[in-house]
């Protein structure tokens, strides 16, 4: 169990907010000045939600982003994971946040092309502590259910860009993660490719419950989320809710 300063509840626990982000700036100190790259950004985010954050380049998503899943600290502000301050804990405690409760996934894939995709998919495993049978075994299961476990054997150089996205995925959900990030992840994909990963993406907040924050420059992408967080200059535009997909 990892506790807050303050109480000592679960951070995996059943809360209704999956994610909470209060008042979160970010401010980058160069050479040139100050930078702010975000201006008190506040939302909530519900189990099961999945929420798309739009906006040009530069306006902060990445950032907002990586603050989420706790790769950069933010200047001032919290993100809540049901209920805890992320932010509140020490380093090697936000380490077993980000690998117990976040899955990643990139734009770029960031795979390791030296090794095989079985073990791309078990690598967060390993740093979880899976045993080597549990691990295999739920990497070949995954790879299973995304349709490539006949390249488990493979290395990602071997594979296409939607595949390799498709090990990605199946990295994401190696250590079961309640909330998924994925940072433009169909972004270096075709028009049909990136439908497909954008399907994969609702079959798995809607299906399985998993909580989604994916920035995407796609606006087509971003109208069939359930709801669409438009930032620009690090700030909140305006939020847009899918009527449709809240019936």
């Amino acid at each position: 169990m990892i506790a807050s300063n303050n109480n000592h509840r679960d951070y995996r626990d059943s809360s209704d907010g999956a994610l909470t982000v209060e008042n979160l700036s970010k401010v980058y100190v160069s050479a040139m000045g100050k930078v702010v790259s975000l201006r008190n950004v506040s939302f909530t985010v519900n189990k099961g939600e999945f929420v798309s954050v739009v906006g040009p380049s530069g306006s902060g998503k990445s950032t907002l982003l990586n603050m989420i899943g706790a790769l950069d600290r933010p200047s001032s502000g919290k993100v809540f994971i049901n209920g805890i301050d992320i932010f509140s804990l020490n380093d090697s405690q936000i380490a077993t946040v980000r690998n117990d409760t976040l899955g990643f996934i990139f734009q770029s894939y960031n795979l390791i092309n030296r090794t095989t995709i079985l073990k791309n998919v078990e690598f967060p495993g390993i740093t979880g502590g899976m045993s080597d049978g549990d691990r295999r075994r739920r990497a070949l299961k995954l790879l299973n259910f995304l349709g490539i476990k006949d390249k488990a054997k493979y290395k990602p150089s071997n594979l296409s860009g939607g595949q390799q996205q498709r090990v990605a995925i199946a990295r994401a959900l190696m250590n079961d993660p309640k909330i998924i990030l994925a940072d433009e992840p169909t972004g270096n994909l075709d028009t049909k490719t990136g439908a497909d990963v954008f399907n994969l993406l609702t079959l798995l907040s809607r299906k399985f419950r998993r909580t989604i924050i994916m920035v995407t420059h796609n606006p087509v992408l971003a109208e069939a989320t359930d709801r669409a967080i438009h930032i620009r200059d690090g700030s909140i535009e305006k939020e847009v809710v899918n009527v449709e997909r809240q019936k």
